[in-house]
């Protein structure tokens, strides 16, 4: 079963044990005139609204690139997500409306047996279906099935504190319909918030996983030729769709014919075993002798003098033309990059004022 065949049959087993448990809850709860059922099944209402819209996503999103949208249509999931977090925060806000008069002016439910039955059997399905469709959501990296499953999670955990309501109206006359529903309220306008928050990073885009970066750069450098990966950038057109580049750092003796021959070879086995396209650039590195060490390492005692620099990287000295490049990465937070070049350069001429300097400052990118 592909990945669009599966989140959609996870949806569509969604869709129907919701419709099924949106029936029961309503009969129930309008039956013994609780407030706290009847949001709880309202709750459930929006599940399948959610599901249909997964599916709705996850159809978009399978389309194929177009001139219009060269990497594919992969984001529309987000977009998905972001839809079915509204969805949920629209049903919090009016649940907690729902919830003041109940909370204000407290009135005792009609419970039955026949309504804890249901409640039960309804806190056992929600564990059941927020288990399987949060397991599908990550064997498929669906970020929209992961939000139903947490989602359905969290509607058998206040399923449950219903049935504490149903309880202690039962065995000591008390009317806690309301708080019930405040609480359920609450519990769903955060969920929707922590939706929001995912799914507008997945959009904006965020920092790649750090588990991932450091595979990849391992996979990389077990190419005997590459002694360095780095400014490795992957961007996200839908959950399996990972474009990036990434620079290598590689003898300067190699020819253009082994370099073309080293860096597809790198891209294909990259793609193969985690499904990135990567495109890739080089640094030049010198032959390993004594001169090129030692100035190298005298450079490296400058650089180690400024603590809000990370690394130092594609280091190069081009003798003929009496130029060293090299790349600093400093971290985001770092307010005057502009000044710092000019004091790292000012630096070096005094150790070595022969060379011109050319010098990248890197953002950490990798965040490693």
């Amino acid at each position: 079963m592909n990945r669009q065949t599966a989140i959609v049959w996870t949806s569509v087993i969604g869709i129907i044990t919701n419709v099924v448990l949106v029936g029961f809850k309503m009969l129930v709860g309008v039956l013994a005139g609780s407030i706290a059922i009847i949001l709880d099944a309202v709750n459930n209402l929006t599940d399948v609204l959610s599901s249909v819209v997964t599916i709705i996503g996850t159809k978009l999103a399978a389309r194929h690139p177009d001139e219009g949208h060269p990497y594919g249509h992969g984001r529309f999931e987000y977009l998905t997500t972001l839809f079915v977090g509204l969805i949920i925060l629209a049903t919090g806000i009016m649940a907690l409306i729902e919830s003041i008069p109940k909370i204000l002016h407290p009135e005792l439910a009609d419970y039955s047996w026949a309504t804890i039955t249901v409640v039960v059997a309804a806190i056992i399905t929600k564990l059941i279906l927020g288990w399987y469709v949060r397991r599908a959501g990550k064997r498929f990296s669906s970020s929209s099935l992961v939000a139903s499953g947490i989602d359905a999670l969290f509607d058998a955990v206040l399923s449950f504190a219903t049935l504490i309501g149903i309880i202690v109206t039962l065995v000591f006359h008390i009317s806690i319909d309301g708080i019930l529903g405040g609480l359920i309220a609450f519990f769903i306008i955060k969920t929707a918030l922590q939706v929001l928050l995912e799914a507008s990073n997945d959009i904006i885009g965020q920092t790649a996983d750090r588990d991932l970066i450091r595979k990849l750069k391992k996979q990389i450098c077990t190419f005997p030729e590459v002694s360095g990966a780095y400014d490795l950038m992957l961007h996200n057109y839908g959950p399996s769709d990972l474009i990036g580049s990434v620079r290598i750092q590689i003898p300067d003796h190699l020819t253009a014919r082994e370099i073309h021959h080293l860096t597809r070879e790198i891209s294909q086995r990259v793609y193969t075993k985690f499904g990135v396209d990567l495109t890739i650039g080089i640094y030049a590195e010198n032959k390993d002798d004594l001169i090129h060490h030692q100035i190298k390492e005298r450079i490296l005692e400058v650089i180690n003098q400024y603590p809000e620099i990370r690394q130092m990287h594609g280091f190069y000295v081009d003798d003929d033309r009496k130029l060293i490049t090299f790349d600093l990465v400093v971290s985001f937070g770092y307010p005057n990059r502009t000044k710092l070049k000019s004091r790292v350069i000012r630096e070096l001429r005094k150790t070595y004022p022969t060379y011109k300097y050319l010098l990248t400052i890197d953002s950490d990118i990798e965040n490693e």
